[in-house]
């Protein structure tokens, strides 16, 4: 349920987005513009359900001790610099967290973090663009593709997550699990949009203690 949900709200970003692209080589500048206009709500209704989903395994982890394996982020899957510094970032500290409940909650902080701060981007290149034209209108363009095509990646990930998490899950604690996944997709985090990279180092920090 939740993978189709998410689906459905990343294909509808993927075909706001596209449309918007295909108007600008065409030509519609200003059509175009008004397209990308739209892309941030949509571009949220990915996001925000991606992170509460993060957030409920994490809690869940952190309740119950359930943990599976989780391979480091490859920096070859993404496009931007910041997820290509937030994989390399992670597969280093993959090596240094020796336990699996450390790597699985650090990758998950990594992923939430990534999503976070690649919506408040996107947000941000589509809402100049939206407002009329730009003279780095070519690089506002390029970073919501870029935008796009990590979050992509991000969902991947989050995807794979899920099913191994379920796979070393116990069945009677997945009733806790589904009201977890409810209540936080039902309570976006307060500033989420706005993490800064304190929180980053706080949430090592906790997990090296482990």
């Amino acid at each position: 349920m939740y993978q189709q949900q998410l689906a459905a709200a990343y294909h509808m970003l993927s075909v706001s987005l596209n449309e918007a692209i295909e108007l600008n080589k065409a030509g519609y500048v200003s059509k175009s513009y008004q397209a990308a206009g739209v892309t941030p709500a949509l571009c949220s209704r990915l996001v925000q359900p991606l992170s509460a989903l993060l957030r409920a395994l994490a809690e869940h982890a952190k309740h119950y001790g359930t943990v599976p394996n989780a391979a480091s982020l490859n920096p070859a899957n993404f496009l931007g610099s910041k997820g290509q510094r937030a994989a390399r970032r992670n597969a280093l500290l993959n090596h240094v967290l020796l336990s699996h409940r450390a790597q699985f909650l650090q990758k998950i902080s990594a992923l939430d973090d990534l999503i976070q701060e690649l919506g408040h981007e996107f947000g941000q290149a589509a809402a100049q663009l939206s407002e009329g034209f730009s003279p780095h209108a070519d690089s506002l363009w390029a970073a919501l593709d870029t935008g796009h095509y990590d979050l992509n990646t991000c969902l991947r990930e989050t995807e794979v997550l899920l099913k191994s998490f379920l796979v070393a899950l116990p069945e009677d604690q997945l009733p806790a699990l589904e009201k977890s996944v409810r209540d936080h997709m039902q309570t976006p985090a307060s500033g989420s949009a706005h993490r800064q990279p304190s929180l980053r180092d706080r949430r090592l920090a906790h997990f090296a203690g482990e």
